[in-house]
This record gives structure tokens, C-alpha cells and sequence, in this order.
């Protein structure tokens, strides 16, 4: 087929219009830009900073390796190591009420001293019923988490629904006023 002048035209036309052809198909997909992936991590600092998040992250994490150690078996430098004890159903429940708690603290703040409590008694308990506490991993993180989640206080608000510093400097300069003693 030879191309003539008139036919040159004809194809670049054919590919404009299958490009905005293409185009008007995917006109609502557009490349994620850097302002999204920006205001994704603000709203997740914003989040976070709500909640007592590393209390819900270590009483989570504390949950993991207690159910997971019972029901698997560890080979050490080739000898089978099994953890599998008759307490396997107490190891599941531990560590199951630990993720939820874990959970809990994450989407319910307002339960942080109760799940708190519980996590630290649970994590205790689970020292003699499930292999050491998860052979000491889920035992010292969920010491942790529970500990975090009791010692976390919610950010003071202000009349405008933003955080407040905890410390504020006094007018003279002298010193944070909150806990203040003279």
C-alpha cells in the first residue's frame, strides 16, 4: 500500500481519536500523585495519634507467637522441637483474646484501662499455658502493651477540636503551668 499525502493525514486522525477514544474510557483512572500518598500518612498520624496505638500494636503482636508456637513444629539444627502441649485450646484462646484487645484498644480508646488490665493478666497467664508465653515473645510484649494502654491519656482538645500541648509554658516563662508545684 503506498501512502500518499492525502492518507497521512488520514492515519494521524485515526490515532487522535483512538487516543481520546482511550482516554474518555479511562478518564476517572489517573496515577496516584504524591499530594495522595502525603495526605494518606497525615490522616494516619492523625489517627494514631488518637489511640494508643503501640499499646494496641504490642498486645496484637503478643497474641501472634502465643496461638503460634503450640501448633507448629520447630526443627533445631535438624531435631524436631514440638511445643505441642494438652494446652493447646488455652495457648488459642490467650492469644486470641489478646489480638481482640489489641483490636479493642485500637478502635475503642475509651477501653484502654480495661483492655489494659486484662492484656497484662493475660499475658501473665499465659507464661504457664502456652509454652513460657509464647516461648517469652508474646509474654514481654503483651507486659508491654498492657502497660503502654494504662499509662496512655487521650490529647486534651481544644474548644476548635484540635489537640492542645499537654505543657504549656506559663506567660512569665517560667515553666510548664500543667502539674505546676511552688
Amino acid at each position: 500500500m503506498l501512502l500518499t499525502p492525502g492518507r497521512a493525514g488520514s492515519a494521524s486522525r485515526l490515532a487522535r481519536s483512538s487516543l481520546s477514544r482511550a482516554r474518555s474510557l479511562l478518564g476517572s483512572v489517573r496515577p496516584p500523585r504524591r499530594s495522595d500518598a502525603v495526605h494518606a500518612r497525615r490522616r494516619f498520624r492523625a489517627w494514631r495519634g488518637r489511640r494508643p496505638f503501640w499499646a494496641g500494636l504490642f498486645t496484637l503482636g503478643a497474641g501472634l507467637p502465643i496461638v503460634y508456637f503450640p501448633y507448629v513444629t520447630l526443627s533445631l539444627s535438624g531435631i524436631p522441637l514440638a511445643l505441642s502441649t494438652t494446652a493447646g485450646a488455652g495457648a488459642l484462646l490467650t492469644g486470641t483474646l489478646l489480638v481482640v484487645l489489641g483490636l479493642t484498644m485500637w478502635f475503642r480508646p475509651q477501653q484502654r484501662v480495661f483492655a489494659g488490665i486484662t492484656a497484662l493478666l493475660l499475658s501473665l497467664v499465659s507464661f504457664p499455658v502456652a509454652n513460657f508465653g509464647g516461648l517469652f515473645l508474646g509474654l514481654f510484649s503483651g507486659l508491654i502493651g498492657g502497660s503502654l494502654a494504662c499509662a496512655w491519656a487521650a490529647p486534651a482538645e481544644s474548644a476548635g477540636g484540635t489537640a492542645v500541648p499537654r505543657d504549656v509554658p506559663s506567660p512569665s516563662g517560667g515553666g510548664p503551668v500543667a502539674g505546676e508545684s511552688s
